[in-house]
């Protein structure tokens, strides 16, 4: 009987390992994940990742890379999507991301951990060049100050997703009204991947 990777064209083997390495990273962290555990949430043999990638800080490069390349991918997908004559293209890039991370967590956690490894000499050149891009694309359709606070409206939200504090919402006084202003319509969605 053939082997998955047998079966699989080598661009197919590519992307489901890189598929299963964000999963890995974003859930046990750059310095918990291991080739072997991302070879078998793959369904690839442990030799092949390391061939194809070198090593895990290079696979964790190219996750951190093809993650910011999806997000990018989504914001202008939104951009082009929107109503001719849009002016505020923050609901529209706000909608794909959610959308993006609705579908895929390892997206959100993957650049959590990027962020996370800023001073590793060579993980954190690329994050913070990932997240100047990210940045860039806003900037191209909004103001400085649009763009600052759609970021840090979205880095709220990354963190409060990736710490798990809306599991907390029965326990601190102030939660909710933190969860609400963050999420808006998009909370009972949030409550319910993590209690999932």
């Amino acid at each position: 009987m053939a082997s998955t990777s047998d079966r699989i064209p080598a661009m197919e083997r590519r992307e489901l390992i890189l598929e299963a390495a964000a999963r890995v990273f974003g859930e046990q962290g750059y310095a918990g994940a291991t080739t072997d555990r991302i070879a078998r949430e793959a369904g690839i043999s442990q030799p092949y990742v390391l061939r194809l990638f070198g090593s895990k800080e290079q696979l964790f490069i190219d996750v951190l890379q093809r993650t910011c390349a999806r997000i990018l991918l989504a914001f202008d997908a939104a951009i082009a999507a929107a109503p001719e004559g849009t002016e505020d293209f923050r609901p529209f890039i706000g909608d794909a991301y959610v959308s993006l991370v609705k579908t895929d967590r390892g997206v959100l956690l993957s650049l959590m951990q990027g962020f996370i490894l800023g001073h590793d000499a060579g993980i954190g050149p690329v994050a913070r060049a990932g997240f100047m891009r990210i940045y860039d694309r806003l900037r191209d359709v909004m103001p400085a100050e649009e763009a600052m606070a759609f970021i840090a409206q979205g880095m709220l939200i990354n963190t409060l997703i990736a710490s798990g504090l809306p599991l907390e919402l029965k326990h601190g006084r102030n939660i909710e009204e933190l969860l609400e202003c963050a999420f808006g319509d998009e909370l009972s969605f949030v409550l319910e991947e993590l209690n999932a």
